[in-house]
């Protein structure tokens, strides 16, 4: 029998009880509809949801039948529409496929390639010691906004060859995008902010990935330059800043982890896995549109409609269960197929380096509540607190 995912119940995934506990959500969605499961994004727009791993890795592996592409989906969603910034046709690798998504992917990887590694370790030093300076003469602060969030923020301004002031506009834009909230103004303040980088970079070339896909043979148009740097900035503020925020959350709550990390038998990286596995900072993203109907498992997918990738439903399939997490990189958290993240190396070093220079100086660092009262924003494609609020014992400035 063959169910048509056009039809019937749809699981609401921009609902706050779907922030709140997305794991319950995903096994009730498995429990009732398998592998394949019908959502709304947003109110109105459908979307199938994949949560089944080998599912998810067929699909991620076969552009032909489910590519990036999605100009005639998006035909008829309105400009307001709080995700349509995170699923638009863009210029960029992200949102192309065939000849355009070779182009646009080899620059990007030149660009990323140029980022020089060991220099990177001295940047997140440099700006994560003021930051717990900020703090630590306190005894108290709120990890994501005064720490994980600015020295991200900092470090991707660096890495990318943007300003501050300019900076600052394409966080807040990024902010409405990821939030639903105001989506559109949120695009229009990106677009402006990045076209702004594009010019300076333009006038005054650097040592950066902005400057190195100016000067990538493909010859980048101005307006493929804004969309090529939006999506660096998409797939880094706020992934980035949740993977630092949640994996500190981990740290500081789970025994296996607050024992032993601070001990020394496991890494920082362990940790870091463990979330990748079990709570991805980007939950539900990796948008295809498959161009006609196609039967997946007995089940038809309607055509041009998203297919959304659940990683974080994914990595937990209880078809892969049992799997130790330690040292296990077999997660989906950086997407798999043509369009893995081609920023992982430089991604898990940002954040590496973000929580360790934060334990090294705070070794005595714990939750300020009870770990059932915090908060997590709503929203379909990211796995965000609201706030990491902390305490541990005053502690001296560090040397700058």
């Amino acid at each position: 029998m063959t169910t048509d995912l056009a039809a019937g119940h749809r699981v609401a995934m921009w609902a706050p009880e779907f922030a709140a506990d997305p794991q319950a959500a995903y096994r009730q969605m498995r429990s009732r509809f398998g592998s394949l499961v019908p959502v709304e994004l947003a109110p109105g727009i459908r979307a199938t949801l994949v949560i089944g791993y080998h599912t998810a890795v067929r699909i991620l592996n076969d552009p032909e039948h489910f590519p990036a592409d999605p100009r005639v989906w998006q035909r008829d969603i309105p400009l307001d529409c709080p995700v349509l910034p995170m699923l638009q046709f863009r210029p960029a690798a992200l949102r192309t496929t065939g000849a355009e998504h070779t182009r646009y992917r080899q620059a990007n990887v030149a660009g990323l390639a140029g980022v020089d590694l060991y220099a990177m370790h001295s940047t997140v030093e440099q700006f994560a010691i003021p930051l717990i300076n900020s703090f630590c003469e306190v005894g108290s602060a709120d990890l994501l906004s005064q720490y994980g969030f600015p020295l991200v923020f900092q470090a991707l301004n660096a890495m990318l060859g943007c300003t501050t002031e300019i900076g600052q506009r394409v966080a807040t834009g990024m902010a409405k995008i990821f939030e639903g909230i105001d989506a559109e103004a949120g695009e229009n303040m990106l677009v402006t902010a990045l076209g702004d980088l594009v010019a300076l970079r333009q006038r005054e070339p650097g040592d950066d990935v902005a400057t190195r896909l100016l000067q990538h043979r493909a010859a980048l148009s101005d307006e493929e330059m804004v969309h090529q740097l939006l999506v660096c900035y998409g797939a880094g503020i706020e992934p980035m800043v949740n993977l630092v925020v949640n994996t500190l959350r981990l740290m500081l709550t789970d025994d296996r982890f607050a024992g032993d990390v601070l001990g020394g038998s496991l890494s920082t990286r362990d940790a870091l896995d463990e979330v990748l596995f079990t709570d991805p900072p980007l939950a539900n993203f990796c948008a295809t549109y498959p161009r006609q109907p196609i039967l997946i498992e007995d089940t038809w997918i309607p055509a041009n409609e998203p297919v959304v990738i659940s990683m974080s439903a994914c990595n937990n399939d209880p078809a892969i269960a049992g799997r130790d997490t330690v040292d296990n990189r077999a997660h989906l958290a950086w997407s798999a197929g043509p369009h893995g993240c081609p920023a992982k190396p430089v991604a898990y070093l940002i954040v590496q380096d973000a929580i360790d220079q934060l334990l090294d100086a705070l070794p005595e660092l714990e939750l300020a509540v009870p770990v059932e009262e915090l908060v997590w924003r709503p929203g379909p494609f990211h796995r965000s607190l609201a706030a990491l609020p902390v305490r541990f014992p005053k502690m001296p400035p560090l040397p700058m």
